[in-house]
């Protein structure tokens, strides 16, 4: 019988376990004893937070590279290709070593059931593990206390900013979703909290567990480009405590080269300027805002789809008048994805802008570039809204 293509296997994850998220740690640590991967060697870093984990991330891994580590990087989600959630020395792993992992996870596991998630972290666990690295960066998916990434005991645990989301699961309030996250915490551990106001629930842990904590300044002059000062702050601690500080010509020669997809991108498509960011919680919306304020003068026009489970009402409040027209198009294929009439029911209680509602994303791209000479467009809203724009730039095919 032929192997599973990497296809094959993601299609078969989103089908194994009952539910999508189920969070806890008793099934996913019990694999991974199995296989021997609860220990890793490296020196390794795990980042939780609402907002900014990924460009922390992304900044960690650079760091680590530029001071000659090798380093192994685990993300989640991803836009087009579900490889680049495993990426060593700042390349995302083959196929074929992602089967090799999915299949001996699959062997060890038995009868214990998985999700995606699961499977998605042990499997990168599983390929670091056969290299010679220096330093793991983990990204925690959801929470902190029940994530998998959490089997790990890290060197040294960030967390990144904190604010409303996926409350389902964490909480109603910064304090619940605080306690979550500070979950990724141990004792006598180095800690970077990069939350410019964090959550009583996080300094209570730290100073329970005794850990040698840096909390972020936001009096601090930090330059970060695209890359919020917390989030820069973040990157660069984390790299100190764990053995590759950087000076600030090489940080900021590093700064002014560093891409980070979906997040605060700026491009030209067709000779038209396009802002792609993956926000998908109020907070990271009023970031984007203000980002644009800066930015992007000029007249804005907005391509804009969301999922059904996220406060769009709060998404959306602060937009009123910060676009000249909304596109809204379908998401096909993704069955979590808010209907764009309840899209536009939002925007009509809000007063924003005239919106349009569109078939596909090549549909909102033909009807804004019929109808606004000389604005920018801004997608935004999910990460599958802006991995179906990419789609429509030609750079490949995939899900987030």
């Amino acid at each position: 019988m032929p192997r599973r293509t990497l296809g094959e296997w993601l299609a078969h994850l989103e089908q194994l376990h009952p539910s999508a998220i189920d969070l806890g740690l008793e099934r996913v640590s019990a694999v991974a004893a199995r296989l021997g991967l609860n220990s890793p060697q490296p020196r390794i870093a795990t980042i939780a937070g609402t907002n900014g984990k990924g460009s922390s991330c992304a900044l960690l891994e650079a760091i680590a590279l530029d001071q000659g580590r090798r380093a192994g990087l685990f993300t989640s989600p991803h836009l087009l290709h579900y490889n680049e959630r495993i990426r060593v020395n700042g390349e995302p792993v083959a196929d074929a070593q992602i089967i090799d992992a999915f299949e001996a996870i699959d062997a060890a596991r038995g009868d214990i059931s998985l999700t995606y998630f699961e499977f998605g972290a042990l499997a990168a666990l599983w390929v670091f593990s056969r290299q010679q690295l220096d330093v793991l960066i983990l990204e925690v998916g959801l929470g902190g206390r029940l994530d998998a990434v959490n089997i790990v005991d890290a060197d040294v645990a960030v967390i990144t900013s904190i604010s409303l989301d996926h409350e389902a699961w964490l909480g109603s309030d910064r304090e619940a979703i605080g306690g979550e996250k500070a979950g990724i915490l141990r004792a006598g551990i180095d800690a970077v909290i990069a939350d410019p106001d964090p959550p009583r629930s996080v300094a209570a842990r730290v100073e329970e567990l005794g850990c040698r904590a840096s909390f972020f300044d936001p009096s601090l002059a930090i330059d970060g480009g695209s890359i919020r000062p917390e989030n820069v702050f973040a990157a660069r601690t984390a790299a100190e405590r764990l053995g590759f500080p950087i000076d600030d010509d090489r940080l900021g020669r590093l700064l002014k080269t560093l891409v980070l997809p979906g997040r605060l991108q700026r491009l030209e498509h067709q000779g038209r300027p396009v802002v792609l960011d993956v926000a998908h919680n109020p907070a990271a919306v009023e970031n984007l805002l203000a980002w644009l304020d800066r930015e992007v003068p000029g007249p804005r026009v907005a391509l804009f789809a969301v999922l059904s489970d996220k406060d769009i009402h709060a998404m959306m409040r602060p937009c009123s008048g910060a676009f000249d027209h909304w596109y809204l198009p379908a998401l096909p294929g993704v069955p979590r994805a808010l209907e764009s009439t309840e899209v536009a029911a939002v925007l009509d209680d809000i007063g924003a802008a005239q919106h349009t509602r569109c078939e596909d994303m090549a549909d909102g791209w033909a009807r804004f570039c019929a109808a606004h000479p000389g604005a920018s467009l801004v997608v935004f809203g999910s990460f599958y809204t802006v991995a179906g724009f990419m789609e429509l730039l030609g750079e490949g095919h995939g899900k987030a």
